[in-house]
């Protein structure tokens, strides 16, 4: 039986924007309470993640890429030990919102395995905690970017 876990916010700034930060894994130590990324976003390429949840145990596993469209969606698929476990497809869907100009950011995994509801039961709201936690860093590191390049923009135009 699988059990999903799914998170949204919503982000001011195009997908185009969001899907800069998201896989700009060199950076997320500047925004991102919950998640460290070693590695590319690329089908077929195997990630390190190390996970930090809000009052939780710090865990690292090494997923693959399943699924990567540019400014979209980004999956992976991790195991606990051994496949059937304790599996789980991670998954970010960028979806456009207001003819492109903002972002509905979900953040969502798909957990499945022997052990998906007993494990759930102790991880699963530290586990939410540190999604919703990274959605409001993207948001803020997002909208605080492009807030900075919009009063430059405008500076620049006044000084013409």
């Amino acid at each position: 039986m699988a059990h999903e876990l799914v998170t949204s916010i919503e982000i001011d700034a195009p997908p185009e924007r969001v899907w800069e930060a998201l896989v700009d894994f060199d950076r997320y130590p500047e925004w991102n309470p919950f998640m460290r990324i070693a590695g590319r976003p690329n089908e077929g390429a195997t990630l390190t993640v190390h996970l930090r949840p809000p009052g939780g145990r710090e865990s690292e596993f090494e997923p693959d890429v399943v699924y990567c469209e540019k400014h979209r969606e980004l999956r992976w698929v991790g195991h606990l030990v051994v496949p059937g476990l304790f599996d789980g497809e991670h998954r970010f869907r960028l979806e456009p919102l207001d003819g492109g100009e903002r972002t509905r950011f979900e953040h969502a995994e798909t957990f499945s395995g022997v052990l998906a509801g007993l494990l759930l039961r102790f991880v699963g709201e530290q586990t939410r905690a540190g999604f919703v936690a990274m959605n409001e860093g993207l948001k803020t590191r997002v909208e605080g970017v492009v807030a900075a390049e919009n009063r430059k923009a405008t500076e620049s135009s006044d000084a013409v």
